[in-house]
């Protein structure tokens, strides 16, 4: 008998790898940038901190309100999907029936072999079978705003407690040297580490989040600056 062979695809970490490195990222960048902003503006080293904990807890709460939301209306959608195609089952199985086998078609089934395929997956569960194959709802690939809200919140948090650190541990007067190549060099990582997971180039997943780095924190410190100057 052949062993069964169990492939391991790393397209299925796309929905999870996306919400973490996304958070992560917004949380080390937003905040790295609001501390050197602030520093920047000659603020004295409580202001510094206060701004760097409050873009934290901010950001962790938006991010987990915005995925929310966002997740939420997925949900709503595919909800609605859902029920629209069980009336379509319940009022006519037989036009239904046709559609899924003309799919199975269109994908390079022989028809009779569609026709079986499809008899066989709606005798089992017809309303999964059109889920997935007709409106690609799976139970892997389906809305969870909570799981979404608290993982991105989290993330965000993570990522934002580095440069947070580090404006913590420095001295005063070496947070606006200290944090923008700290925030870089955990950036890159985090780049790397999404490619990675990937598949893909740890270089090029680490060079364009690092290029998105010193563009913000450039900018947020130029505004620092200005605004410091004026006062």
């Amino acid at each position: 008998m052949r062993a069964f062979h169990r492939e391991r695809h790393r397209s299925l970490r796309s929905g999870w790898l996306r919400a973490a490195v996304l958070g992560a990222n917004d949380g080390i960048l937003s905040t790295a940038s609001l501390i050197v902003g602030v520093a920047s503006a000659s603020a004295d080293r409580a202001a510094v901190l206060t701004a760097g904990v409050a873009g934290l807890v901010a950001g962790a709460m938006s991010m987990a309100a915005g995925e929310y939301v966002s997740v939420s209306s997925q949900r709503d959608t595919e909800r609605a999907d859902l029920s629209r195609e069980r009336a379509e089952l319940a009022s006519s199985p037989e036009s239904e029936r046709a559609e899924l086998a003309g799919i199975y078609v269109q994908r390079g089934l022989e028809p009779a072999l569609a026709r079986e395929v499809t008899e066989q997956l709606m005798a089992k569960d017809a309303l999964a079978a059109h889920a997935r194959d007709e409106l690609g709802i799976t139970g892997v690939n389906a809305a969870r705003p909570v799981q979404a809200a608290l993982a991105s919140a989290a993330s965000f948090a993570a990522g934002a407690a580095l440069p947070l650190a580090v404006a913590a541990l420095v001295p005063h007067a070496w947070i606006g040297a200290a944090v923008p190549p700290a925030s870089l060099a955990f950036l890159a990582l985090l780049g790397a580490i999404a490619a990675r997971t990937g598949g893909a180039s740890m270089g090029k997943g680490a060079l364009r989040i690092v290029l998105l780095g010193v563009l913000a924190m450039a900018v947020t410190s130029a505004v620092g600056a200005l605004f410091g100057a004026v006062a």
